[in-house]
């Protein structure tokens, strides 16, 4: 019978059958509970997909695998590399077909604390929905999910692996739905580990703050010092993960109406024009790491990026009310970089399992 073959697999995996029964291999998955550094809010697990350690493990496999790709020359970590705070470097990402996309790659640290859309524009809810979409992509891995399955079930470590996160009992029970969940428990462990300066000045009390790190502080928090500038940034990246949890025009583009604009952001999802040009405040954590900036790149530095917001931005109907011109010294502009660089934390909380396996 078909339900009783085992695995008998070549080095090409050309011809394999994906009938193939995985119910002698144990299937007793490990919780996986995720202890916040300082500072960070409570992490929540969806109830439908919880963390296990094997769904983790798949996840990373998955996740650093170019087979996922249409030409198997690109993963996710593709556009998402470990050592740029899970960015690209680039303005524009570009896929297999080398085309580039139309944004620039978002940082994935922490990003398992980000409960209010994802994407630049929040177009999708959930990890999971999100790592569902670059396989299909056609300016991304430019793959189709059911041949990816197929790759899937007949490779040679896929299908146990798949048993020991999801207890499927046969290979041809591998699915994009349990593909995508894996890598959604991957990314949600990709959690900064708590040793920036910032955290080991705020929690440790082992470090101190140069003064302009100090100044640099007073002006991102708006410390209410009579002869310090509200620098108006912790209102759009605000919390232990200096992130915000909405969109934001900040002065990008000039526009007279909601209409005229390269990209429309947040309105192209919402269908609402007082949406455009609206795009999610990502993490400052490890911003140091992820030039360039904004949901194009136009900035490569830090400095452009303080520059931009010190000169007021440019008009639009629906520019955010906190962007105005701020007055900033040269002073001013590089402590509030030197504050920003003590977000910098290129260790992670669970370093054994964000290596690349492969």
């Amino acid at each position: 019978m078909l339900s009783c073959l085992q695995a008998c697999k070549d080095d090409t995996n050309s011809g394999v059958d994906t009938d193939v029964r995985l119910t002698e291999i144990p299937f007793d998955p490990e919780s996986f509970e995720v202890s916040s550094p300082d500072g960070f809010p409570i992490f929540e697990q969806p109830e439908n997909n919880p963390l296990t350690v094997e769904g983790i493990d798949l996840g990373r496999h998955l996740f650093y695998d170019p087979i996922l790709s249409r030409d198997s020359t690109m993963s996710c970590a593709s556009c998402h590399n470990p050592e740029l705070a899970f960015t690209d470097g680039k303005a524009f990402s570009p896929g297999v077909d080398g085309i580039e996309g139309p944004r620039s790659s978002m940082s994935l640290v922490n990003i398992g604390y980000n409960y209010r859309g994802l994407f630049w524009d929040g177009r999708v809810q959930s990890l999971e929905e999100q790592a569902l979409l670059p396989i299909e992509d056609p300016i991304e891995l430019h793959h189709m999910w059911d041949e990816v399955i197929q790759d899937l079930a007949q490779h040679d470590e896929y299908p146990i692996l798949f048993r020991k996160a999801f207890g499927i009992e046969n290979a041809n029970q591998i699915t994009a739905d349990l593909a995508t969940k894996a890598i959604a428990q991957f990314e949600r462990i990709l959690i900064s580990g708590g040793n920036s300066k910032y955290n080991i000045v705020k929690f440790d009390n082992t470090d101190v703050f140069t003064d302009e790190e100090l100044h640099g502080e007073d002006l991102f928090i708006d410390s209410g010092a009579a002869d310090v500038i509200d620098a108006e940034c912790s209102h759009c990246h605000h919390g232990g993960l200096f992130m915000g949890d909405d969109f934001f025009n900040n002065g990008l583009d000039s526009t007279t109406n909601f209409e005229n604009l390269v990209d429309l952001g947040r309105g192209k999802v919402t269908g609402f024009a007082v949406d455009n040009g609206k795009f999610k405040a990502p993490t400052l954590r490890n911003i140091a790491l992820t030039a360039p900036y904004m949901h194009d790149g136009r900035f490569a530095t830090l400095e452009e990026v303080v520059d931009h917001y010190d000169s007021g931005g440019h008009p639009a109907p629906n520019v955010d009310q906190n962007i105005r011109s701020l007055g900033l010294s040269d002073y001013d502009k590089a402590a509030l970089i030197d504050f920003m660089h003590t977000l910098t934390d290129t260790s992670y909380l669970y370093p054994e399992l964000v290596t690349n396996p492969h």
